[in-house]
């Protein structure tokens, strides 16, 4: 089956510049500030950030960007961020919501422009569930792992298979009964019912084993994983997120 970025047009940009931390993404992002202090090296408070001279632990890059939503997060939390997207219309909608961000265009997902060991985090939210191809990926996280510096970390957040079969705050996959049948590598589609643009996301289903390989064979060790669930005191409706791990997030380190 042919498969394309179905992130790179104005209208699809124009649509994610509105998403916010709400419903079924409030799961991916609610965790990440106590898994940077956890995991990522003299993680700045949002004090200590503001310091002229603040030493390390600062430099992070938000690899698959768009429109800029977890750039700012991460910057929100102390990192001086450079994000980074292969979608020209991502690029321009962030820099228009964020005109003091660095956002960079890059093409066919080339990070050599950064120096290796140049990162205390690398951050990757949602990027890889549109990425195709087992190798791609591997050459990928290989090229990130090495932007880390020694005591780097790199937080990836992914699908978790089960979002494809179940329905969701933010989510809808009933028109696509399709995807319970698909195997590790096959498109999957989904609709993020959050949005205006309600055409369906192309994604391509990888499970935890599969990452894991991809990891070993990327030289990534395996630091720590979450599946974080809704405790239900949350201020949504929720559908299945209270027992059902929509999300997984991983904490990578160089091997």
């Amino acid at each position: 089956m042919a498969f394309s970025n179905c992130y790179g047009d104005t209208t699809r940009a124009d649509a994610y510049a509105q998403l916010e931390f709400a419903n079924t993404y409030y799961l991916a992002y609610r965790d990440l500030p106590e898994i940077f202090r956890r995991h990522v090296t003299s993680t700045p408070t949002r004090a200590t950030s503001a310091r002229a001279g603040d030493p390390g632990g600062t430099r992070a890059l938000d690899f698959g960007s768009g429109a800029g939503r977890s750039t700012r997060f991460a910057r929100q939390h102390g990192f001086e961020v450079v994000g980074v997207d292969i979608a020209p219309e991502m690029i321009a909608r962030a820099r228009q919501l964020d005109p003091a961000g660095d956002y960079r265009l890059i093409e066919n997902d080339d990070v050599s422009q950064f120096a290796p060991g140049t990162f205390d985090l690398v951050l990757s939210l949602f990027t890889f569930d549109n990425i195709p191809g087992f190798d791609t990926k591997v050459r990928l996280f290989h090229d990130l792992g090495a932007l880390l510096n020694a005591s780097g970390k790199m937080v990836s957040v992914v699908s978790a298979p089960e979002i494809y079969w179940h329905e969701w705050a933010s989510f809808s996959t009933r028109d696509y009964p399709e995807n319970r049948r698909a195997r590790p590598g096959d498109v999957v589609h989904i609709i993020t019912t959050d949005l205006p643009d309600r055409r369906p996301a192309e994604d391509i289903l990888c499970p935890d084993e599969t990452y894991r390989q991809i990891y070993a064979r990327a030289g990534l060790q395996v630091v720590a994983m979450y599946k974080p669930l809704a405790t239900g005191a949350e201020p949504y409706q929720w559908v299945n997120e209270t027992r059902i791990a929509p999300w997984v997030i991983y904490v990578l380190a160089r091997g």
